[in-house]
């Protein structure tokens, strides 16, 4: 009407130009030991309206998203760091699937399973991966972020109207659709589970495929064990395997991969690819990005600030999909989530400063027999400033080797000319023995350091046995990147055992490659070149890489696919484009 003015929108109205969201962290926040400087600091608060509350029976402050200007005074002001405003792309706030609660992490869109194909969903930890299983596996039921007036089922179906997910939780809802997850923390399950391998799973076999399981999974020699006596690789598998021996209709596996070496790695993605039928469903949150390639038909990307939001992407095929969690970038949605490209290009050193390198061992060739098991060593030689990557199955022997060259243990034969190392060891299990914050016990060990100089002696060589083990894709590249700086500014020897391909390829100067039947007897091959290694270490296992031209991840081939035919003709198992 002429003359008329239009209404202000409010702040939460889909027309307000900038979405945010208000995140505070319940363990940090303290209500009780503070004076309240996030309410005292509000302008809005100062101006009578109730944008900050604290309610001592509620325990943590509540932030009305709604009133927030997100001036950010009160993020610096918290004396815990209890609170995060983050602002939004404003296409999201209609978009929201689920929110815990008023001032938590809120989810946006689902991933989307299609039957008879394999979803794999790739992004950082904290962003809402789990979550999402969890909702499509009926066991939360998305409040589509009314957390205090959550929606009924018919709602929510109407929500996912004239899309897949209205038939796929309309399936679920009539009891047509049974879904199994398996768990991330595999390293929990001896705490809930308890008996003997072979009779739970006999107990849960009802598909008719255990005896094809247990071969494919390598558990028939674990079958007459205790689960309480299973190592993190078999807790794994038979995680796996008692997913896969069930009869459902959707399957879930939460990071597959964890503690398992490569061989077992693909074998797992075969046994999870082998449970695929037209009306069945299956899921897979992996961070080792080969086998999430090798096992996956399409991908969607998750994205967002861990602890605070997940956005989910539409699927895209494999490769493209991977590229742009790489990238950082959707295209689809023209939105920067990264601000620079991860790429895994081996010889980025070559860029940096050529380190002189000062010192060189050697060790000769040695034996060591530990009752039924014998490992044989072939001399070799490293420097200081090298990394170099130790390849093989579990069991081969890769942390008996640097025992030896530690001196913590002595060698049946070739004890002469040993070098004299001090080693320092990250284990692949972490089991935290100090009590306090993790500032303390660096001070503490920083401290005990200058004060004890001739027991805190400087390590030569630096053992880290899965660095990647529970890092998301974007941790383990930040993580290798950071060891790699260290080894060679610091003029140290890295031996790292990994068994992600990509984190492998990227940190490796040389490689050691152990072959040989693991607990049974087995050989550690003399250091050698990245390519030649690799192209050893692959060719024993069968299988054939190829590099991504965009950003050189390493590709697994699959198998006897024309590429993988073609590379196993020329003995090109690993493969370097220029």
């Amino acid at each position: 009407m002429k003359g008329s003015k239009m209404p202000k929108p409010r702040a939460n109205e889909e027309t307000d130009k900038q979405t945010r969201i208000a995140i505070v962290n319940s363990d940090k926040c303290k209500p009780k030991r503070c004076r309240q400087e996030c309410k005292k600091s509000c302008p809005v608060v100062r101006m009578g309206k109730l944008c900050i509350e604290v309610i001592p029976t509620d325990k943590i402050a509540k932030i009305s998203e709604e009133l927030c200007i997100g001036c950010g005074i009160c993020v610096k002001k918290c004396p815990f760091e209890a609170i995060n405003i983050i602002n939004l792309p404003s296409n999201l706030e209609r978009d929201t699937t689920h929110r815990y609660s008023q001032n938590s992490f809120k989810l946006h869109r689902l991933p989307t399973p299609r039957p008879g194909e394999v979803l794999g969903l790739v992004g950082t930890n904290g962003i809402g991966k789990s979550t999402a299983l969890k909702i499509l596996a009926a066991k939360l039921k998305p409040n589509l972020g009314r957390f205090s007036d959550p929606p009924d089922w018919t709602e929510i179906l109407a929500y996912f109207r004239g899309s897949e997910l209205q038939n796929y939780f309309t399936r679920i809802l009539e009891d047509n659709l049974k879904a199994l997850i398996k768990p991330q923390y595999v390293d929990q399950i001896p705490k809930a589970v308890k008996g003997m391998v072979q009779e739970m799973l006999t107990k849960k076999a009802e598909a008719e495929n255990l005896e094809q399981t247990l071969d494919q999974l390598d558990l028939r020699n674990v079958v007459d064990r205790s689960i309480a006596d299973l190592s993190g690789g078999e807790l794994q598998r038979f995680a796996i395997a008692m997913v896969c021996v069930q009869k459902a209709d959707v399957f879930m596996f939460d990071e597959p991969s964890s503690y398992l070496d490569v061989k077992q790695r693909l074998n797992a993605a075969l046994a999870i690819r082998s449970l695929l039928g037209s009306d069945r469903y299956v899921i897979v949150v992996e961070h080792d990005l080969s086998v999430l390639d090798y096992l996956s038909d399409f991908i969607c990307v998750l994205y967002g600030v861990a602890g605070a939001y997940g956005v989910v992407t539409m699927p895209f095929s494999v490769r493209e999909g991977i590229n742009i969690f790489l990238d950082g970038f959707v295209p689809t949605e023209n939105l920067r989530f990264r601000e620079d490209a991860l790429v895994f290009k081996v010889a980025e050193s070559a860029n940096e400063e050529e380190a002189k390198r000062m010192a060189r061992y050697e060790y000769p060739d040695m034996s060591k027999t530990m009752g039924t098991f014998k490992l044989d060593i072939k001399m070799g030689q490293f420097t200081d400033s090298e990394i170099l990557v130790m390849l093989g199955e579990n069991g081969t022997g890769k942390t008996t080797f640097i025992r030896m060259l530690a001196g913590k243990l002595q060698p049946d034969a070739g004890s002469s000319n040993v070098p004299t190392l001090h080693v320092s060891y990250k284990p692949q299990k972490i089991s935290p023995k100090s009590v306090g914050t993790v500032r303390q016990l660096l001070h503490e060990k920083i401290r005990d350091a200058y004060i004890h100089p001739q027991v805190w002696k400087p390590a030569d060589v630096y053992l880290i046995d899965e660095p990647s083990a529970y890092l998301d894709s974007e941790q383990r590249l930040v993580a290798a990147k950071v060891i790699k700086r260290f080894i060679l500014h610091a003029k140290k020897t890295g031996f790292v055992v990994e068994h992600d391909f990509i984190m492998a390829t990227y940190l490796a100067d040389r490689v050691i490659v152990f072959e040989g039947a693991p607990s049974i007897e087995t050989l550690a091959n003399s250091p050698q070149s990245l390519l030649i290694g690799m192209n050893k270490f692959l060719e024993l296992l069968g299988i054939t890489f190829r590099r991504d031209p965009n950003n050189y991840r390493p590709r697994i081939n699959k198998l006897e696919s024309v590429k993988d035919s073609e590379q196993k003709r020329a003995g090109q198992y690993f493969f370097l484009e220029d």
